[in-house]
């Protein structure tokens, strides 16, 4: 498969100028052991915890390991051996040159326990989830930083069809294939086949790592009902009683879904204004692949169709903001707004002071009326928040109003 270039790379170059090790969380299967291995090709060794052998040595004789395999090192799969890890403070306590300790892990749980309580100021924990549109097209755009970004949804339309002129993705096909490298770079593979050997052998694996399950029927009920609420707001009583489990259980397997890189939740944006606002969470899966797949609408002629559309277009958009965020070594900065009396905005990122308000939208028809919810913001807001922005499926930005334009979906 030939490499795709990750926005992320330009955050551990600099992340290794100061930092003596590195841990790199993320989802399986999101390219994490490729990433450092080509950081460290032609500086550092590489053992892979997820030998059986090699495993079992650095459990029972971490001295001996670590003597077998010197620094620099790329340690894969760090969470199989989390005692391996006050051992690597030791030595890096020895030598605190920048880079020498690169180390990759698939449950956060379990990597950062033993990171927090072993390596706490000696080490950088940086995200590398999928994809995004941009790197999949082979233009990461790893200088740009999130300001960066923003501004470019600040320019005039004229302006953003000069330097954003690019041809658009297919939405539809993005949806079902989503973004895990292996089936987005490799087009010949079945991507339903794919998804169902990824929650067989991934996320039922982590499953049963972490939390005890007694019947793995239930929790694959669960899933797909999670599927089916993606980019909505979590109503934890409605899922326990459809998957016919208790609201404590139904929380417990929400958190490993969490920890296994299968979901993330967005929490509402507090302000000032009492009871108004709806506080719980939305929910939304990693990936749109998972996603279509889990609800049987992984074909592209029906994921654009029937009103889940909308949904997982907002999780495709929502998911590549979180992305631009953690590949940069930033935390997200991002909320929803919906009040009981209406208003409802689908994404605010906040950066730098200011709220950027984002509506999101499935269709390739935009028009002065998908600037509505925009524009009761800006009223409400004043002063502190910027132009609204619409994502729709359109090839070229288009002015709804003077203080909100549309934009292509994948311009993120």
């Amino acid at each position: 498969m030939a490499w795709l270039p990750r926005t992320l790379e330009t955050t551990l170059h600099r992340v290794l100028r100061t930092f003596p090790a590195l841990v790199v969380t993320g989802p399986r299967q999101s390219g994490k052991t490729s990433l450092l291995r080509r950081i460290g090709r032609s500086t550092h060794a590489f053992v892979s915890l997820e030998d059986t052998d090699r495993r079992q040595l650095a459990a029972a004789d971490p001295r001996r390991f670590l003597r077998d395999h010197p620094p620099p090192l790329i340690v894969d799969e760090i969470q199989y051996a989390p005692d391996l890890l006050s051992y690597i403070k030791t030595a890096i306590d020895q030598d605190r040159k920048p880079g020498r300790w690169l180390m990759s892990g698939s449950q956060p749980f379990a990597v950062m326990r033993g990171v927090t309580q072993s390596l706490a100021g000696r080490v950088a924990v940086l995200e590398l989830l999928l994809l995004s549109c941009n790197e999949a097209a082979g233009s990461p755009h790893g200088d740009w930083t999130i300001g960066d970004l923003l501004a470019r949804l600040q320019e005039s339309e004229g302006h953003l069809r000069r330097i954003r002129g690019h041809q658009a993705p297919n939405l539809a096909n993005w949806l079902v294939r989503g973004g895990y490298p292996e089936p987005r770079a490799n087009r010949s593979i079945d991507h339903r086949q794919w998804c169902a050997s990824y929650v067989r052998t991934y996320v039922e694996r982590d499953v049963r790592t972490l939390l005890r399950v007694g019947d793995l029927n239930d929790f694959e009920r669960f899933l797909r009902l999670c599927a089916a609420r993606t980019g909505q707001i979590l109503n934890l009583s409605d899922l326990a009683r459809e998957t016919g489990i208790s609201v404590p259980t139904a929380r417990s397997w929400l958190s490993v879904l969490e920890a296994s890189y299968t979901v993330f939740l967005l929490q509402p944006y507090f302000r000032n204004i009492g009871k108004r606002l709806i506080k719980a969470p939305k929910l939304y899966f990693i990936d749109t692949a998972l996603a279509t797949y889990l609800t049987g609408l992984d074909e592209e002629r029906t994921a654009l169709r029937g009103p889940t559309a909308g949904a997982l277009v907002e999780t495709a958009i929502v998911g590549g903001w979180r992305k631009a965020f953690v590949h940069r070594g930033e935390t997200p900065r991002m909320y929803y707004w919906r009040t009981r009396d209406g208003l409802e905005i689908d994404l605010l990122i906040e950066h730098a002071g200011q709220l950027h308000p984002i509506e999101i939208k499935a269709t390739s028809t935009v028009t002065p009326g998908h600037a509505a919810s925009l524009l009761r913001w800006l009223a409400e807001m004043g002063d502190r928040t910027r132009r609204g922005v619409v994502f729709a499926d359109i090839p070229a930005p288009v002015s709804l109003h003077e203080r909100v334009q549309a934009v292509p979906w994948h311009w993120i």
